[in-house]
């Protein structure tokens, strides 16, 4: 099976129409912005028909060095390296080496026994109800310490409780996919770096394209990351712990137009395994998660597409394949104040969707309110920008959402798969995510609470933290450092933790118990986590 074969909605014309729209000068306009030599950029390539037609590099591959990006440069392709690390698994199921639904207990046995029976499939698929480690890492010690893959897996020895039972619920899970690369390693025998290019890059031609471990590991070509401070101005900030099969490729544009090309008509993987890979899991409830493993099924205004993002500190990416069109984009910048996904897009308007407008939109009256589920703890807050509505999910970073026909909530960052969406209606909300809905009961805003009552020691025994809150600041220390977060009040006892570094994609939610027994502390892609207090 090919991509070319995928049952997507898909309205686009053939390879021929979407050749007649190119236009290079146009193209070129959508990167203007980035156009100079002065700061960090993007490199992009696109493939009409499987043919390369568009390749170039805007801005500094490096701030300190006079050296322009181009697209036959390294950068980092973050979570794109996902459905790499999937095809690697499958390939060693095609061996008779190993099944998509082995449990994962068959290989890694220490994992703890809440675990058991969860599949390699649901591992793939983000539906394991497991806790996030690589993202609980982050939020407890902060991104600089050198955590290998090792640290991390000795935690799911004692993580003795799910976020929800396998198959019921998606979310987007980095540590699964370490345990993944722990299990095809064992497999296989070797290091997964290994696997990749002698199986996968190597009989392409796909050269430049490695494993990249460590951030601060010299590998020759490569574009420098750019994170940026409250300030606006570009800081060295990297991750400092090992990136394996959930994000640690680095490649090339002109690797990835040859990769896009590939997946058109595979050589490397049978039709039984590309079928798997595109295809979306269902949830028990029925509803598709549009993802398979490690690529997204889905479409973009009426179109349809096959893609990964990747993201990383300083940089991301987006790889997106639009197969009626015979449109293929491979996009990666090297600053963090970029977005590629939506440089991305805009070709996909200018050479396929064209410059109809979008659905009209019921309107709705900006407000500003804080939701807390009183089943699983989560919190909902909006607020307003400008003239945007804002929501904020335990925490996140403020995104804008607008409101369809029936009055809910959609964010509006696309192409979007994840069928979220929340609806507020007076002293309730709904937090509906793939079918599953959140009842939410809404709480007086309280911007000047008082915090004194909450300070103390808390403990989370199952990933061996402590959170001390001491005045309006968290720390949370575990066994490879700590990180620390300012608080912010939003509730009596709901307060938003704000990372003390330059990336606030770590923010968080913590919510203190009505009898003061202990908090939970919850954020992007970490369920509410429980904190008992010990002193």
């Amino acid at each position: 099976m090919s991509i070319s074969d995928a049952s997507l909605d898909a309205r686009g014309g053939s390879a021929r129409d979407t050749l007649s729209r190119f236009d290079p000068q146009k193209i070129d306009a959508i990167f203007a912005p980035l156009d100079q030599c002065q700061e960090p950029g993007a490199a992009v390539a696109i493939a009409i028909g499987g043919h390369p037609v568009y390749r170039k590099g805007f801005g500094l591959a490096n701030r300190e060095l006079p050296v322009l990006l181009g697209p036959g440069m390294r950068m980092r392709i973050g979570s794109t390296t996902k459905h790499f690390t999937c095809l690697a698994y499958m390939l060693l199921c095609e061996d008779g080496l190993a099944s998509i639904d082995d449990p994962i207990q068959k290989h890694i046995p220490e994992i703890n026994p809440a675990a058991h029976g969860i599949t390699l499939r649901q591992l793939m698929g983000h539906t394991t109800g497991l806790p996030d480690m690589l993202s609980l890492s982050m939020s407890v010690h902060g991104t600089s310490p050198a955590i290998t893959d090792r640290d991390l897996l000795r935690y799911y020895e004692t993580i003795d409780r799910l976020e929800f039972a396998p198959g019921t619920a998606w979310q987007y899970n980095n540590g699964g996919y370490i345990l993944l690369t722990a299990a095809i390693e064992r497999i296989s025998g070797c290091p997964l770096d290994d696997l990749l290019h002698s199986r996968i890059f190597r009989p392409l031609g796909m050269n430049d394209t490695m494993l990249r471990r460590w951030e601060n590991s010299f590998v020759p070509n490569s574009a420098t990351l750019h994170m940026v401070d409250p300030q606006g101005r570009f800081t060295r900030d990297y991750f400092g712990m090992e990136i394996t099969g959930e994000g640690g490729l680095v490649s090339t544009m002109d690797d990835m137009l040859v990769w896009l090309k590939h997946m058109d008509a595979p050589t490397i993987g049978s039709s039984e395994t590309w079928r798997l890979m595109t295809e979306p899991h269902h949830l028990s409830n029925g509803c598709s998660t549009g993802y398979g493993l490690g690529l997204v099924t889905t479409t973009y205004r009426g179109v349809g597409i096959v893609f990964h993002a990747g993201g990383v500190m300083g940089g991301n990416s987006q790889m997106i394949k639009v197969p009626s069109a015979g449109l293929d984009i491979s996009v990666a910048v090297n600053r963090e104040d970029v977005w590629a996904k939506d440089l991305a897009n805009q070709i996909i308007d200018l050479l396929v969707c064209g410059p109809e407008n979008e659905p009209r939109q019921k309107g709705r009256e900006k407000i500003r309110a804080v939701y807390l589920s009183p089943a699983s703890g989560r919190v909902v807050e909006l607020s307003i920008g400008g003239d945007e509505q804002l929501l904020s999910i335990d925490g996140a970073p403020d995104l804008v959402v607008r409101p369809d026909q029936d009055g809910a909530l959609h964010f509006t960052n696309r192409p979007l798969f994840k069928p979220i969406s929340f609806t507020p209606d007076g002293p309730r909300g709904c937090l509906m995510e793939f079918g599953n809905a959140d009842r939410m009961k809404r709480v007086e805003i309280d911007r000047s609470a008082e915090i004194s009552s909450h300070a103390g020691r808390y403990r989370c025994w199952m990933i061996d933290t402590v959170a001390e809150v001491n005045g309006t600041a968290l720390v949370l220390s575990g066994r490879h450092g700590s990180s620390h977060y300012s608080l912010e009040s939003i509730a009596s006892r709901i307060w938003r933790a704000h990372p003390d570094g330059v990336w606030p994609a770590l923010s968080g939610i913590a919510v203190f118990d009505e009898d003061g027994a202990g908090m939970k502390f919850a954020a992007d892609c970490i369920r509410p986590l429980r904190f008992v207090r010990i002193n």
